[in-house]
């Protein structure tokens, strides 16, 4: 209300000011009236904003009529999605809401606390929203929406505190506005995956550590010319995927001119020139020290190279005996035994661990140990590594892994290194590199839950039985469970969740890992690999959700009721009629329930009804439509709720309700 405006006006009188008695009663008077009108008018404000939306299940609360509370008691808000600081709206939390409509930030402009404004992941469609309506915001965060067309060049003007903007995944055309350049407090810029064009505008932040551009990403778009001076200390990975952009950090240099040539010409004709004398100087030294390295190398592979006996993966074959080689030859000798020399923090050189109570040991240790290769696919090669002591260790190599910056990286790896959950892998150490990273865990020497799912099984090895898979599975939601409560930033917080990367201790309990990567994986690279990309949301709507990881949990579990490899592990998108859920859906519509469960499960005596339970559960995971699948605590407590053994019921009574004419209801397409 204009009121609230006014009172502040009053009360601003100056210092040097004699107030008498009747003065001093007037302007407490004001004060009250002032408090009062505050969250009066953060209330007009909202819902004013809210009627500007559609679908907006997720603000029901955002009603006086049956919430009486003040939007905020001191710090604590009482409506949904707020951020609040004495009583005041200071910011709006409404990511992942399936929000739609046209956006009224004119409404907003009425909060004078109001800094921060969020509404990433939701459906928003059409031109960017007038920003510069809000002044004094200092973070705004837009991406994964459906907004498109031209950002007017002046988009900005006016916004002299925005330090945060998140435009990414979005489908913005036209030029970089040049008012976002020159945003004198801007700190991170995420305008990656949307359909920009043009050159990369100068960007004039001042060159001091307080208002320094620290984040920049203009990833994958279409974006050309040279990439600015005062750019080029960020890494590549913040510039790949627009391939007519040219110049450091990336490789294709820009075409130059005539005149340029020349001048480039002439100074490295006078470069060596200069150089030519000490050239030959600097050649015999280096020569010589080549030869020395070349003799040393020589003696620390004719060292490391030993043979073991290992026993085989079949029990009834006798050991064979296999040579093993130290890491450093699995390991590319351009990799980081070439720049032990460098000295920067986690950079070059040096494991980084994040558990006190855990293994240690230096990057040499690691390099000389003997190790084998458990696998190598386009996600990142896996090797084990038997340490001094005899302990072993799995070591996983990561190219594809330039998403976020250096100083963001080592935050993420603190993150994980906190996590702590009894179904949770924990990571160990990790080694930083541009080019590439190392991430080291434990060896679980029972191997993965694919193995046992699909591997050959006999008299010695037999498959996994009903209370077994049943365990499995509650670990497993557990473990998914507590990383979405540890991790509520993460969209998809495993966001590769399958089958080989559920490992399995010596009672069979299940440890997630390979969990919390998506972040930082290279966008073009997740999309081809990762389980959240083959989705059926991102295959219609071309984004991932908080319920993506769900999806491939229920994948998870028809793969360990069935038995069958899911084919959505090795297709590059979600395809219908090659889904394992698409698969159960026909066997039970051909009312066939009881063959699509694996037969090397054995005998579940009084369990059907449980196994049942248990196969709607992952069909309601695995729903199409996002708003109708379980999300993760449904799932979890509808799973906690399943026992190895009860009272039958009737299969063909209990597997009946999954064929009537509701069963679109468990459906998964």
């Amino acid at each position: 209300m204009l009121m609230g405006a006014r009172s502040n006006s009053i009360v601003r009188v100056p210092a040097a000011y004699n107030y008498n008695v009747k003065s001093l009663v007037v302007w407490i008077l004001l004060l009250s009236c002032a408090s009062m009108s505050m969250s009066y008018s953060d209330v007009e404000a909202l819902l004013k904003f809210k009627d500007s939306l559609t679908n907006v299940v997720a603000l029901s609360n955002w009603n006086p009529s049956i919430n009486s509370k003040p939007p905020c008691s001191g710090n604590i808000p009482n409506w949904a999605g707020l951020l609040c600081l004495n009583d005041r709206v200071w910011g709006l939390r409404l990511e992942s809401m399936g929000l739609t409509g046209n956006i009224d930030l004119g409404s907003l402009a009425s909060m004078p606390a109001l800094r921060t404004l969020s509404l990433m992941n939701n459906t928003f469609v059409g031109s960017l929203p007038n920003i510069n309506m809000l002044p004094s915001l200092r973070a705004l965060y837009l991406s994964y929406n459906h907004f498109s067309g031209q950002i007017p060049d002046d988009a900005f003007v006016g916004m002299r505190r925005l330090r945060k903007a998140y435009l990414a995944n979005n489908e913005f055309t036209g030029k970089i506005p040049s008012s976002l350049a020159t945003l004198p407090t801007l700190l991170v810029l995420r305008l990656d995956a949307n359909k920009f064009e043009g050159q990369i505008p100068d960007f004039q932040q001042k060159n001091n550590n307080n208002n320094k551009l620290k984040i920049i990403n203009l990833s994958n778009n279409d974006l050309e010319g040279p990439i600015p001076l005062n750019l080029r200390t960020f890494g590549a990975s913040s510039f790949s995927g627009n391939v007519r952009l040219c110049g450091p950090p990336l490789t294709n240099k820009c075409q130059l001119g005539g005149e340029s040539k020349m001048l480039v010409m002439k100074i490295l004709l006078t470069v060596i020139m200069i150089a030519f004398i000490l050239a030959i100087v600097i050649s015999i030294l280096v020569i010589s020290r080549l030869r020395s390295q070349k003799q040393l190398d020589k003696v620390s592979s004719a060292t490391s190279t030993t043979f073991h006996v290992q026993t085989s993966n079949k029990y009834v074959n006798p050991p064979v005996y296999v040579k093993t080689k130290s890491l450093a030859e699995h390991y590319d000798p351009r990799s980081p035994k070439q720049d032990r020399h460098h000295s920067k923090r986690g950079e070059q050189g040096k494991l980084i661990f994040l558990r006190q109570d855990g293994l240690k040991f230096d990057l040499q240790d690691l390099l000389t140990a003997s190790a084998e290769i458990l696998g190598s696919a386009s996600f990142g090669s896996s090797y084990k590594a038997v340490i001094l002591d005899g302990r072993a260790v799995v070591v996983k190599r990561y190219k594809q892994m330039n998403n976020v910056p250096r100083e963001e990286f080592h935050e993420h790896m603190r993150r994980m290194g906190n996590l702590d959950h009894p179904n949770v892998l924990p990571l160990l150490s990790y080694y930083y590199r541009r080019e590439e990273k190392l991430l080291i865990s434990a060896f679980v020497h029972n191997g993965c839950l694919a193995s046992h799912l699909h591997g050959n099984h006999n008299y010695q090895k037999p498959g996994l039985d009903w209370p077994t898979r049943l365990k499995i599975v509650k670990g497993v939601a557990r473990g998914l469970a507590y990383l979405y409560s540890a991790l509520p930033n993460v969209i998809v917080p495993h966001g590769h969740l399958k089958s080989s990367n559920v490992l399995l201790d010596e009672s069979f309990e299940p440890l997630l890992t390979d969990y919390a990567l998506s972040p930082l994986i290279n966008l073009d690279h997740a999309q081809k690999i990762i389980m959240p990309y083959k989705s059926p949301e991102y295959a219609q709507l071309g984004r991932i959700t908080k319920k993506t990881d769900v999806w491939s949990f229920g994948i998870l579990i028809l793969e360990i009721l069935t038995g069958k490899f899911p084919e959505n592990y090795i297709t590059n998108r979600h395809n219908s009629d090659s889904d394992v859920a698409s698969w159960v859906n026909a066997m039970i519509t051909e009312k066939r329930t009881s063959d699509v469960f694996d037969i090397e499960m054995g005998g579940v005596g009084s369990s059907k009804a449980e196994l049942l339970k248990l196969l709607k559960i992952g069909l309601s995971c695995c729903e199409e439509n996002v708003e109708r699948r379980l999300d993760i605590k449904e799932a979890l407590e509808q799973i906690e709720d399943l026992k190895e053994g009860v009272i039958d019921t009737v299969l063909g009574e209990y597997s009946a309700s999954l064929i009537t004419p509701e069963r679109d209801a468990y459906r998964a397409v």
